[in-house]
């Protein structure tokens, strides 16, 4: 693409420079929405958490209500931000489903709030795994 082209399409359309053919990414827009989002302060960083309305309690309550689960463990991994979290979620439901079986399952219940994050990691078990897992733990731990 000519550099005439390229200037003339970017008059035209300011902020999608996906529309140019062969866009590789070179050129970002300051401030668009697609900027990444990444907090630099902790200021920031509680602003983009309140802002989304996602934080682990909010997440806690939602795979408790919507899974039944009988244990949920959120940890925000973002550093505050709310864009990153780990979670270890127990519920009947994860009977005889398979790992990937079990993550659609998490993922469809909490539809809405996984749009609103960077990065989701679930770790699914049922309650008869959590225990032998739980008993594992305590007897490395003795």
């Amino acid at each position: 693409m000519s550099m005439q082209r390229l200037a003339r399409t970017l008059h035209r359309h300011p902020n999608s420079y996906s529309l140019i053919k062969g866009y590789s990414g070179g050129i970002r827009p300051r401030n668009s929405a697609m900027s990444t989002g990444a907090a630099e302060t902790d200021t920031q960083a509680a602003n983009n958490a309140s802002a989304s309305g996602i934080t682990p309690t909010s997440l806690q309550i939602a795979l408790k209500e919507r899974l039944d689960a009988q244990y949920v463990d959120v940890e925000d991994l973002s550093g505050g931000c709310g864009q990153a979290f780990n979670a270890m979620i127990v519920s009947p439901q994860f009977e005889k489903k398979t790992t990937l079986a079990r993550h659609r399952l998490v993922n469809s219940a909490l539809k809405s709030e996984i749009a609103a994050i960077h990065a989701w990691t679930p770790k699914c078990f049922t309650p008869e795994e959590w225990e032998k897992k739980q008993a594992q733990e305590r007897s490395a731990d003795a």
